[in-house]
C-alpha cells in the first residue's frame, strides 16, 4: 500500500535544484531572457512575418553572446559545451522556431566548421557566433536522408584550377528540407561525394556560398523555398542545388580528408568507412540537443495542463447541489492517469538527459580527442584509443536511443495534454497546438526515430560480438552496466547502488515486489538480456542457415526494435535511479514515488511481454492498475509543486489558461 506523502514546504525548489543539476547557473541565465524574446507571437500567421521575427530574435540572441556558448576559448567561448546544449534546451519553453533556428547556425553549421574544419575554418567561427555570417547546414537530399553515405551531390577536385567543383547531378540529389537556406543563409556546409585524381573518396563536407551579401543567390546555385510546412514557419527550410559551382580547395573541411594542391589526398583516419562514422560521429551533439528541447516542449505542456487540471472545474459532487462543490479536473483519477505517468516519464528522461549532456560535454573537453585517440599536442596515445573510442560509440548510441524515445514520448504526450484541457486545449492562445505542430518533425529530423533505434540494436550486437564471443548475455549487460554506466552516470555511488539493489533482487527467491527498487531494475535487465540473447542466437542461426544478410536483418527489425527500446528504457530507469542518489533530501520521497509512477506505467505497458516470457505472474500483473492508482494518489497533492519544478518563468507560458 502507497503511503501518502508528507506536506510540499520547499518541495518545487529542492525538485528544481535537482533537476538544474551541473548547469544550474546557465538554466538560470537564459531563464533571465526577456519574454519579448522567448515567447512566440501566436498572432502570427503570415509565413514571412513568422520568419522575421525569428531572425530579429536570434540577433538579439547573438548580441547577448548566445552563439558563442560552447565554443573553445580560443574562439571567443566559454568552452562550455555542455552549457551550450542546456542553453539550446531551455530555449525549448519558448518560441521553438528561433530554438530550431538556433541549433541550425550556431549547432550544426557552427558545430561543422568547428568539429570537421581545421584552424584555418575556424576563423570564421567568430562571424558564426555573432551571425555577421549566417549559415546553413546541407546534408539531406530528396533521394538521401538516412543514408548519408549514399548522398549524390559531388565535389570533384580540379587540379588545373586548384578548386572543387560541387554538382548537383540530378533532381534526386537535391539538398532539401535544409533550415536557413530559403531566406537568410549565405554559406552552406555540403555534404557531397568528394572525388579526387579520378578516385572516390566518400563524404565530405565543404563549404560553398549560396548568397551573396546582398542576399542574390550565387552563381550556379539554386535556391527554393520549401514553402509551409505543418509547423516551424519561422525556420525557412529551402531546398538547394548547384550547377558545377567552384569554391577553392581549401573550402573542404578537412580535418579528417584533405587534399594537397597536386590533388594527393590524406586522412588521418585510414580505413573508409570508420573515416564516415568518425565524421558523422562529430555532429552527435545535434541529437543530444534535439533530445533535450523535445524534453523541455514536453514539460511546457504538461506544466499547462496540470495548472488547467487544477483549476477546471467539471461536475459536482454525488449529492452535492447542481453548479455548487465542483471537482477540479485533476481530482479525478482518471485525468491524473492521463498526466501523472507522463509527468513522471518526463522527470526519468530529464534525469537521463542531464548525464547524457554531461558524458558529451566530458568528452569533448578533456585533453586529446575522444574520437581518434590524439592528445592535445597531437600526437596518438595508442593506449587510450579504445577506451576514447568505446566511450564514444556509446555516446552516440545513447544519443540516438535517447533522441528516439524522448521525441516519441513528446508526440504522445503533447497530444494528451492536448485532450486533456478539452476545447481550450485546441486554441492557439494557448499554445498546445503550436506545440504539437512544432514538435512532430522532431521524431524525423536529426535521424528518423525508427533508423536511430536499428543503430542501437546493432551497436549491442556489435559489442556482444567484439567483447564477449561466447559469454552468455547477463554476461553482457553486467559488462555495460559496469563500464559504460561508470562513464554515463556521473562519478558518485549511483553505480554501486544500482548494481547492489539489482544483486539483492535476483538472490532472493520468489517473484518479487514490483515496488522494490531492485526489483524493477531487475526486471528491465532481464528484459535487455532476454531480448539481446535472442536477437543474437536469431541472427546466427540464419547466418549458419546461409540466409542472405539483408533478408536475414530485414526479417529481425521488429526484434532489432525491441532490443533498442529495451535497452534504452533500463538505460533511463538507471538514470532515474541514479538522480534520486544526489537529490536533496526534501525531494527523495517525492521522486521515489515518481519513479515507481514512471517504472510501473513501462511494466504496465510492456506486461505482455513479462507475462509471455515468464518474467511476471497472472496477478501480479493485474495489480499494476492498482499500484498506479495508488501512486497517483500519493502524487496527486504534489501535482503542482513538480510542474513548478520546471523553473519555466512565468511569462514564458504564454497561455491564457494559466
Amino acid at each position: 500500500m502507497t503511503q501518502a506523502l508528507g506536506p510540499d514546504g520547499g518541495l518545487a525548489a529542492a525538485l528544481r535544484r535537482t533537476l538544474d543539476g551541473r548547469w544550474s547557473a546557465v538554466r538560470d541565465d537564459v531563464r533571465a531572457l526577456p519574454a519579448e524574446l522567448v515567447v512566440p507571437r501566436l498572432e502570427l500567421t503570415d509565413v514571412e512575418a513568422q520568419r522575421a521575427l525569428v531572425a530579429e530574435r536570434l540577433q538579439a540572441l547573438a548580441a547577448r553572446g548566445h552563439g558563442r556558448r560552447g565554443l573553445p576559448p580560443a574562439h571567443g567561448g566559454d568552452g562550455d559545451v555542455g552549457g551550450g546544449v542546456v542553453a539550446f534546451e531551455m530555449l525549448g519553453y519558448g518560441d521553438l522556431s528561433l530554438l530550431v533556428r538556433s541549433g541550425v547556425q550556431w549547432g550544426l553549421f557552427g558545430g561543422a566548421v568547428l568539429s570537421l574544419g581545421t584552424e584555418r575554418h575556424h576563423e570564421l567561427l567568430d562571424d558564426i557566433a555573432s551571425l555577421r555570417l549566417p549559415g546553413c547546414f546541407a546534408m539531406t537530399e530528396t533521394d538521401h536522408g538516412s543514408d548519408v553515405q549514399s548522398l549524390r551531390t559531388t565535389a570533384t577536385y580540379d587540379e588545373s584550377t586548384d578548386e572543387l567543383v560541387v554538382h548537383t547531378p540530378y533532381d534526386g540529389a537535391t539538398k532539401n528540407y535544409i533550415g536557413g537556406a530559403a531566406r537568410d543563409a549565405r554559406l552552406a556546409v555540403v555534404f557531397c561525394q568528394l572525388s579526387t585524381r579520378g578516385k572516390p573518396r566518400g563524404v565530405h563536407a565543404v563549404l560553398v556560398p549560396v548568397r551573396d551579401q546582398q542576399g542574390h543567390p550565387c552563381p550556379g546555385v539554386t535556391v527554393a523555398d520549401c514553402g509551409v510546412k505543418a509547423g516551424l514557419n519561422g525556420v525557412d527550410n529551402g531546398r538547394l542545388a548547384f550547377d558545377h559551382v567552384r569554391v577553392p580547395r581549401t573550402n573542404l573541411l578537412g580535418r579528417y580528408g584533405d587534399i594537397a594542391p597536386d590533388g594527393t589526398y590524406s586522412s588521418p583516419v585510414d580505413d573508409p568507412d570508420r573515416r564516415f562514422f568518425t565524421m558523422l560521429g562529430t555532429l552527435v551533439r545535434g541529437r543530444v540537443s534535439v533530445a533535450g528541447a523535445a524534453g523541455a516542449a514536453t514539460r511546457l505542456a504538461l506544466t499547462i495542463a496540470v495548472r488547467y487540471g487544477e483549476a477546471r472545474r467539471q461536475f459536482s459532487r454525488p449529492g452535492g447541489a447542481a453548479g455548487a462543490d465542483e471537482v477540479v479536473l485533476l481530482d479525478y483519477r482518471a485525468h491524473q492517469r492521463r498526466l501523472l505517468p507522463a509527468l513522471a516519464t518526463s522527470y526519468a528522461l530529464a534525469f537521463a538527459q542531464d548525464e547524457l549532456v554531461g558524458v558529451l560535454h566530458d568528452l569533448s573537453t578533456r585533453p586529446g580527442d575522444a574520437r581518434d585517440g590524439s592528445s592535445a599536442d597531437g600526437d596518438v596515445r595508442a593506449d587510450d584509443v579504445a577506451g576514447r573510442q568505446h566511450a564514444q560509440r556509446e555516446l552516440e548510441s545513447r544519443a540516438a536511443g535517447l533522441k528516439a524515445v524522448a521525441t516519441w514520448h513528446a508526440t504522445a504526450t503533447i497530444q494528451t495534454c492536448r485532450e486533456a484541457c478539452g476545447g481550450a486545449g485546441y486554441m492557439s492562445e494557448n499554445r498546445l497546438p503550436a506545440l504539437k505542430a512544432d514538435t512532430d518533425v522532431f521524431t524525423t529530423f536529426e535521424g528518423d526515430n525508427t533508423v536511430l533505434l536499428q543503430l542501437v540494436a546493432k551497436g549491442l550486437l556489435t559489442a556482444y560480438r567484439e567483447e564477449f564471443g561466447s559469454l552468455d548475455t547477463r554476461g553482457t549487460v553486467r559488462f555495460v552496466v559496469s563500464q559504460v554506466a561508470g562513464t554515463v552516470i556521473e562519478r558518485t555511488t549511483a553505480l554501486q547502488l544500482i548494481g547492489r539493489l539489482v544483486e539483492s533482487a535476483r538472490s532472493r527467491d520468489g517473484e518479487g515486489d514490483v515496488l522494490d527498487r531492485g526489483h524493477q531494475l531487475s526486471l528491465l535487465e532481464q528484459r535487455e538480456e532476454h531480448v539481446l540473447d535472442g536477437l543474437a542466437r536469431r541472427l546466427r542461426r540464419g547466418a549458419a542457415d546461409g540466409v542472405d544478410p539483408f533478408e536475414l536483418v530485414n526479417d529481425a527489425q521488429d526484434h532489432l526494435l525491441l532490443a533498442a527500446r529495451a535497452h534504452v528504457d533500463r538505460v533511463v530507469l538507471e538514470a532515474f535511479v541514479a538522480g534520486i542518489d544526489r537529490c536533496d533530501d526534501d525531494a527523495r520521497e517525492v521522486l521515489e514515488r515518481l519513479a515507481d509512477l514512471h517504472v510501473l506505467s513501462l511494466l504496465e505497458r510492456e506486461r505482455g511481454w513479462f507475462l509471455e516470457h515468464g518474467r511476471m505472474s497472472t496477478r501480479t500483473a493485474r495489480s499494476l492498475p492498482g499500484h498506479l492508482d495508488q501512486l497517483c494518489a500519493a502524487l496527486r497533492p504534489h501535482a503542482s509543486a513538480l510542474v513548478d519544478a520546471f523553473g519555466i518563468p512565468e511569462e514564458w507560458l504564454g497561455a491564457t489558461i494559466v
